[in-house]
């Protein structure tokens, strides 16, 4: 039972991520709107959309899931910081959609880097932190 929490801890996020990208690098009018906002269109949609490419496939392959959840929070927690501080929750009429799935996503990657944190410990002093 455990075994299929933590599969749809990685499942969740992963394909909240992978689901985006399709808006993302077909350059939707919602993603053009949000980083034109942000005044980072194109290269900030574009480096957002391979980060979360990454990030839903190391999630699914146990081995990398911890470099998944760490890119994936990462991504997410700039993603929430736009969403407070300068988009708003909702956006073009979308109920607070996306900052729900930034949120959820959000939250599963951090309950993985939780039960991962022997292995984020050692990452860390491999890379000397």
């Amino acid at each position: 039972m455990k075994s299929i929490g933590i599969w749809l801890l990685r499942i969740i996020p992963a394909l909240i991520m992978l689901q985006t990208l399709y808006f993302k690098f077909s350059a939707s009018t919602e993603s053009v709107f949000i980083f034109s906002t942000l005044g980072v269109e194109p290269w900030g949609r574009i480096v957002s959309g391979v980060a979360e490419l990454f990030a839903g496939i190391l999630l699914l392959y146990p081995r990398t899931t911890v470099w998944g959840a760490l890119i994936g929070a990462g991504v997410m927690a700039g993603a929430l910081a736009s969403h407070l501080f300068i988009l708003g929750i909702e956006i073009m009429g979308d109920g607070g959609q996306l900052f729900i799935y930034a949120l959820i996503t959000l939250i599963c990657c951090s309950f993985l880097l939780f039960i991962n944190r022997n292995q984020l410990s050692l990452l860390a002093k491999s890379v000397g932190i």
